[in-house]
């Protein structure tokens, strides 16, 4: 039998992503093409050197086995087995595991946070399914002890399924206020209202119908509820659990690669299938990676699984890497992981999972038009139009002031001063006329004139008597660097109620709740019928006067 060689990989291998830990830098040199890596499943089948791994045998019969621990690469591909990604032997995790969640599942009080009970009925269970959902979409995106607060008010304003599905978006959204990413509350509610229509008033019991047929339930909120509430043997994979699988099994590969998600769902699934106590397995896979296992700072010395983490055995293994946490220090060719990017000569347990390169927000500009009208310059009844944005996208279903979005970040004074017109256009239903001839200085005691002769104004015109600019502001999302530009923009006669508006506005929305539609005419209290359109299509925006908004100046 021909003597097994030790594959090695010279520097001339290395590339990392920003967030290596390495500050060596190769001679610039051609990259290789690569072949296509072979995807790892859970159980992989073993074939023909692909991807990784063919490049190892071709790299392996160039280097001399005696030369190859000459010079230690400060970077490089370990040669390591597809089986270091497997969790072979799961009971001693799961023992290890539970005993630990035992003493630490009320540490941080939660208040949806339950002991499963199998003696629930089936609109028990269902109730409990809809605390779990709740608490679950709050979640996400969002710190613990910033929802609990939530969850509680949520509770007490919604306590069933059925509450929820009899209210309304604009009452959604208050409850909401505060978490951000108001998408998630309609989603909410949408579930709400087909649960109750179409399924019954109880949400499903298993993980696949959880995933297709409730809004805005993924394949991990489904695990979760399910998991949690039915006690069905499904997985989890939020963030927590990604980091965490990622360095008990030591994989460093691309995050979000569909090779890279197969193998931790595989993890995961390992951990929960055929267990009695599945939703606390999972329970205290997501608290042990929030808690301990974390991005900074992870407190290795506590963690219950620290004997089994590959990544912790890596950080220790020294030079050896990831072929020192396996059994044979060189598996066979066939056997080679092919996904694993190549890592640092000095390893460390938070390199896993790998950093993914973050790709540059996109920088937007839009201009807000700050719309107020008075019935005349001596009024003090103050309104301001708002306009619901679309039900998809950015900031979904909220209501803001009428903005020219993502406009040239170059866009003149003039042009600027052009937009209200445009915008009111299609809002009103009679045109405003300008008395603005250019756009308005910054400075407070400047007045607007018009350039040239202003148009004739008679009794019931409205008039655009003023634009001034009020700055901009700068708002970061996750994927947008977004600056509102704002620009106050005054609207004078017309009448003594706020100028009717058109069948077709902007957004797309319900109706703008108002308070008691008091208006304040020359210091008297004045109830009035405020023209509020209810068009046959989908568009609309509504007049909200200032007096009936709380805190406002």
């Amino acid at each position: 039998m021909a003597k097994r060689r030790r594959l090695s990989y010279s520097s001339d291998e290395f590339f990392a992503s920003d967030g290596s830990a390495s500050d060596w830098n190769p001679e610039p040199k051609p990259t290789p093409t690569r072949s296509k890596r072979t995807q790892i499943t859970k159980r992989p089948k073993q074939g023909p050197p692909q991807g990784r791994a063919k490049k190892a045998l071709k790299k392996s019969r160039d280097v001399d086995a005696e030369d190859s621990d000459a010079v230690a690469s400060p970077s490089r591909v370990t040669p390591h087995g597809a089986s270091t990604h497997i969790v072979s032997d799961v009971e001693p995790l799961r023992k290890a595991l539970l005993e630990w969640y035992s003493k630490v599942h009320e540490t941080r009080g939660m208040p949806w946070r339950k002991p499963y009970d199998s003696s629930l009925g089936p609109e028990a269970r269902s109730q409990r399914a809809y605390e779990v959902w709740i608490s679950e979409i709050m979640l996400q995106q969002t710190q613990v002890a910033t929802v609990k607060p939530y969850y509680n008010a949520w509770m007490e304003k919604f306590p069933s399924i059925r509450d929820l599905a009899a209210s309304d978006i604009d009452t959604v959204n208050g409850s909401w206020k505060g978490l951000g990413y108001y998408s998630r509350a309609a989603r909410l509610l949408n579930g709400a209202k087909k649960v109750v229509n179409e399924l019954g008033g109880r949400l499903p019991d298993n993980a696949k119908d959880m995933e297709s047929k409730i809004p805005g339930v993924g394949r991990y909120s489904a695990g979760a509820i399910c998991s949690i509430a039915y006690n069905e043997c499904v997985p989890v994979l939020d963030g927590n659990v990604h980091r965490l699988l990622s360095r008990v099994l030591a994989l460093h590969a691309l995050p979000k690669a569909k090779q890279s998600l197969d193998v931790l769902w595989n993890g995961a699934t390992s951990m929960v299938e055929g267990s009695d106590r599945p939703g606390d397995l999972n329970q205290a896979l997501i608290e042990l990676g929030s808690t301990v296992c974390k991005v900074r700072d992870p407190s290795c010395e506590t963690c219950p699984l620290r004997q089994w983490c590959r990544a912790h055995k890596c950080q220790n293994a020294g030079d050896k890497g990831l072929s020192g946490v396996n059994t044979h220090d060189v598996p066979d060719i066939e056997e080679l992981c092919s996904i694993c990017e190549p890592l640092p000569h000095s390893v460390t347990v938070t390199m896993f999972p790998m950093k993914a390169e973050r790709k540059k927000a996109r920088e937007e500009l839009d201009i807000v038009n700050v719309i107020e009208w008075r019935p005349d310059a001596r009024s003090n009844e103050r309104w301001f139009l708002l306009v619901r944005r679309p039900e998809g996208g950015l900031l979904a279903g909220l209501h803001e002031f009428p903005t020219k979005a993502d406009v040239s970040s170059t866009i003149s004074p003039a042009s600027m001063s052009s937009i209200p017109s445009e915008l009111l256009s299609d809002l009103l239903t009679k045109q405003p006329r300008s008395l603005v001839g250019h756009h308005e200085s910054s400075d407070e005691s400047s007045s607007t004139k018009p350039a040239g002769p202003p148009p004739e104004v008679k009794d019931g015109d409205i008039t655009i008597v003023k634009i001034k600019p009020a700055g901009d502001v700068l708002h970061i999302f996750s994927h947008i660097k977004k600056t509102y530009r704002i620009q106050w923009v005054l609207l004078e006669g017309g009448g003594t109620v706020p100028p009717p508006l058109a069948n077709t506005c902007l957004s797309i929305g319900e109706t703008l709740p108002r308070n008691k539609n008091k208006a304040k005419v020359d210091g008297k209290s004045k109830s009035k019928k405020v023209p509020h359109v209810h068009p046959t299509g989908m568009s609309h925006g509504g007049w909200t006067l200032m007096d009936d908004v709380p805190r406002a100046k």
